[in-house]
């Protein structure tokens, strides 16, 4: 009865919450049927639930190749550099707005760094190969004006991660800003007048009172960062790397593997235990980082 009750009162509040419950339940909890998948010997004409059993053969399958450990490497070590460095700009980013003081320019700022976040993955794909490509891109023909050697870029795997980590930091820095950027408008202007009685600097300023005060938002835009960790960008990887064999040492990651396996297998069984493993995991990073943001600040964890 108290539930029912609450339920009347808030029903305003509740009832603007059914369309993110609905998205959620279709987009989210729906499909994870599909992880069924994992643990069958999937046939079309039978369907998911007609397939039969074999248990975690496919799984079998995936790991007997050595390439699960560059996959897994190479997805965890591109997302945490992404992660680093952009939360990194995206702060350095918030408090250089923060510090604008003319709104028309302050706006001109967010527009330009929030833009590149709305582009999509395959016009940046265009964009890179116009930079980077081999017989004329841009980057070579100033190298070439400037009398250095012209670079195969895309038969050079090890450049890849710092390209593609730049890459990110500018579609995607301008976004995190913006998040942080809000949270910094609702702190109390108490304490930067405080502080300036006191005689801070703004540079002190940002140290001792915007930076803590941040803190919570940047855990659990980390956290949140942290629970993707073993889910590779394949829009973004595929679209600028592409099927290029020679690059796949450095940005080979575990949903373009498991593209190449549904792609050129057919096999829809070992895809869904690719992505099982990935939730497994995805979940273990989450609890792990969580109990250490407990450790560090207990009001800042995520549950």
């Amino acid at each position: 009865m108290r539930v029912l009750r609450d339920l009347a009162k808030n029903r305003g509040l509740y009832s603007m919450a059914i369309p993110g419950i609905v998205f959620l339940v279709v987009f989210s909890y729906i499909p994870l049927s599909g992880h069924l998948l994992a643990f069958k010997d999937f046939q079309i004409s039978k369907g998911i639930w007609g397939s039969d059993w074999v248990g975690l053969d496919n799984f079998r399958f995936f790991f007997s190749n050595r390439d699960w450990i560059q996959v897994t490497v190479n997805t965890v070590y591109l997302n945490a550099l992404f992660i680093i460095f952009e939360m990194v700009f995206a702060l350095l980013i918030a408090l250089f707005l923060n510090e604008i003081r003319l709104k028309w320019f302050k706006r001109t700022i967010q527009s330009v760094v929030f833009l590149p976040y709305f582009i999509s993955w395959v016009v940046v794909g265009y964009m890179a190969f116009i930079l980077f490509n081999n017989t004329d891109g841009l980057i070579n023909r100033v190298l070439s004006m400037t009398g250095l050697q012209s670079v195969d870029w895309y038969q050079t795997p090890w450049v890849w991660p710092i390209i593609l980590t730049l890459t990110r930091i500018w579609k995607s820095a301008g976004y995190y800003s913006i998040i942080l950027l809000a949270a910094i408008t609702g702190f109390s202007s108490d304490y930067y007048e405080s502080a300036r009685l006191d005689g801070a600097t703004r540079l002190q300023q940002m140290k001792y009172i915007t930076l803590p005060l941040l803190k919570p938002q940047i855990i659990i835009l980390v956290l949140l960062g942290v629970g993707r960790i073993f889910y590779g960008d394949f829009g973004m990887i595929y679209g600028i790397i592409g099927d290029n064999g020679i690059l796949f040492p450095t940005t080979d990651v575990i949903d373009t593997y498991s593209y190449r396996a549904l792609r050129q297998l057919g096999n829809f069984s070992m895809s869904s235990a690719i992505v099982f493993y990935q939730s497994i995991m995805g979940l273990i990073a989450v609890v792990s980082f969580n109990a250490l943001v407990r450790k560090i600040d207990k009001d800042s964890r995520l549950f």
